[in-house]
């Protein structure tokens, strides 16, 4: 029992120190769970290099504003919304939070699994490079039911590839990432339109946030 514990533990980082391979294309356990019930999925992986800058800017300015300069979590945000909400929550989820979470763990808020999320967090931040979790994060994040990465949700609401998409496209896929399932960045609701507004401006003026990924 012990060591299938200690393999539980030590396994995730050692599919980190894989990850760092470019042409090892992770998998998230939600797509796992699309095969294992037989519904399959839409996912195509593509290069951080192919996909327009305008799309990772907006979805870093509007996930993650501090992605380049923190270990992984950021601890001022989080503070804030504990003492706002009295839990973790998404306002306070980092990329490589949301990416380790998306390849090891399970949906649904929860202590255990931010507790789990943090350990992991800081060791992919550790083993892989900001432009690489940033390339897993848009090739493995829900877009839809059943649409993963970036290439895909692009060619199903936009009909284009993820190079060639534009800074209000960008801005409405940027938005759906919240709630991916209700939300439709093709069809927009006007709550949406405004938010994207606010994302499109903030992508715009990114520049002293984004040296991470140059």
């Amino acid at each position: 029992m012990k060591r299938f514990l200690s393999l539980l533990v030590i396994a995730p980082f050692a599919l980190l120190l894989l990850y760092k391979l470019p042409f090892v294309h992770p998998v998230s356990t939600l797509m796992i769970r699309d095969l294992v019930t037989l519904q399959g999925y839409d996912r195509v992986w593509v290069p951080l290099d192919d996909i327009a800058p305008v799309l990772v800017h907006s979805v870093m300015m509007s996930e993650d504003g501090q992605f380049c300069s923190h270990n992984g979590i950021d601890w001022h945000q989080l503070k804030l919304v504990l003492n706002t909400e009295g839990e973790p929550s998404r306002g306070a989820s980092t990329i490589p939070m949301q990416t380790v979470k998306n390849l090891f763990l399970w949906n649904g808020r929860s202590y255990v699994r931010k507790a789990l999320e943090f350990p992991l967090a800081q060791g992919a931040s550790l083993i892989l490079s900001k432009r690489r979790i940033m390339e897993i994060y848009l090739n493995i994040v829900e877009w839809g039911d059943g649409i993963y990465g970036i290439e895909a949700a692009s060619r199903h609401y936009f009909k284009r590839p993820a190079s060639k998409l534009t800074a209000r496209q960008a801005a409405y896929l940027a938005a759906t990432l919240p709630n991916p399932i209700l939300r439709n960045a093709a069809k927009p609701s006007r709550g949406m339109v405004r938010i994207a507004r606010i994302i499109e401006r903030r992508a715009q003026n990114s520049g002293a946030y984004i040296g991470c990924l140059q």
